[in-house]
């Protein structure tokens, strides 16, 4: 079993590499300020859909999430551009 910090680290990690620095502290701000309750959120998130709408959702994310990554690494890869 994982401990309580490692979980910590890795879900700011996680939270970072897809919300970047700016929105993650919002993100943070907006959950220290709230009554949120993640539990009865995940209970109601998909209550009115259907498995195949879950599923065309995943996908769609999926693909988006890809389609980042690969910028990234397209970008990571490209020759500096000289200055003079």
């Amino acid at each position: 079993m994982r401990t309580d910090n490692i979980v910590r680290v890795d879900a700011i990690n996680a939270l970072l590499a897809n919300l970047g620095e700016v929105d993650t502290e919002r993100f943070i701000s907006m959950i220290k300020r709230d009554t949120f309750d993640y539990t009865e959120w995940r209970r109601d998130l998909f209550k009115d859909k259907s498995i195949e709408e879950i599923h065309a959702m995943a996908t769609e994310y999926e693909k988006k999430r890809r389609r980042k990554k690969s910028r990234e690494c397209e970008k990571s890869r490209q020759k500096p551009k000289k200055l003079i």
